[in-house]
């Protein structure tokens, strides 16, 4: 092996996205961090929103009945509790620290709705593309309380597993059928510094949600996000109030993306198709 062979290369922030307040469902507030004009996406991710509320007037209302079909999505929850169930049978309330992911896949009808009447609401909603051969896939459902999620401590770091394996080789459970995703909410102390190995294949990026973190000269905050550059390697240093963060990774999909609303396929024609069966009950 040359010392070629050995070099890492830094994956530094390139771009920053500035969290874009809005609403969802039936009036839900909430910061799209992703999914917007600013950054519409980053393949093979097509949206990051984050709910973070302590008046209930602002999520109680929830996302009631909706349809998906050709892509994943994922709900990460900090704080609270949310209620999930769809048409195929699945249901089951993610409380604090736990994660479901949902393959959508030929079409899923699912409602997600507040388990809690005050207190403070926080979470994500992650969307992930899927290639066209596995668009039409039949509709699966994972769920992991915050007991399953393996935890890695390091000096200065706490790194919840979610997805994917972190550099030291902890696994997280949850599965993507397609994209070999990377998912870790990293808690950094003030000043502390990360070093985090990254497929070089895979798109990348962190999404802050509590205080700053630097990589080079490039420096995100809460509730933004920053695009990390091609390479191997992640440097990740906290500011002086700490950081926490969630670090994604996938691999891309290179194909086509039509959307619309909760449809995301790779032709014009198909989500056409998507809306004739939804509404012919096909779902």
């Amino acid at each position: 092996m040359t010392a070629t062979d050995t070099m890492t290369r830094t994956r530094r922030i390139t771009k920053i996205s500035r969290g874009q307040p809005t609403s969802d469902g039936a009036g839900v507030k909430l910061t799209r961090m992703l999914g917007h004009r600013g950054l519409m996406d980053l393949d093979p991710f097509l949206m990051l929103d984050q709910i973070r509320s302590d008046d209930s007037a602002d999520y109680m209302a929830g996302f009631p009945n909706h349809p998906h079909r050709g892509f994943e999505t994922v709900t990460i929850m900090l704080d609270g509790k949310m209620r999930h169930g769809d048409n195929k049978g699945h249901s089951g309330v993610i409380e604090d620290g736990g994660i479901q992911w949902m393959t959508a896949g030929r079409g899923i009808v699912h409602s997600e709705t507040p388990e809690q009447e005050d207190g403070r609401l926080w979470g994500f909603q992650l969307w992930v593309n899927l290639p066209a051969e596995l668009k039409m896939t039949e509709p699966g459902y994972q769920e992991f309380a915050r007991d399953e999620i393996p935890v890695e401590t390091r000096e200065g770091a706490t790194l919840r597993v979610l997805a994917g394996r972190s550099s030291t080789g902890v696994e997280g459970p949850a599965k993507s059928v397609s994209i070999q995703p990377t998912l870790i909410d990293i808690v950094l102390e003030p000043g502390a510094r990360l070093v985090e190995q990254v497929d070089p294949e895979h798109t990348a990026f962190i999404a802050v949600y509590k205080g700053a973190v630097s990589s080079g000269e490039g420096r995100v905050s809460d509730p933004d996000l920053g695009v990390l550059e091609d390479g191997d390697t992640i440097e990740l240093k906290a500011g002086e109030d700490g950081a926490s963060l969630l670090l994604v990774a996938g691999k891309p999909i290179n194909e086509p993306v039509a959307r619309y609303g909760p449809f995301v396929m790779n032709t014009e024609a198909e989500l056409h198709q998507a809306v004739r069966d939804f509404q012919a009950g096909k779902f």
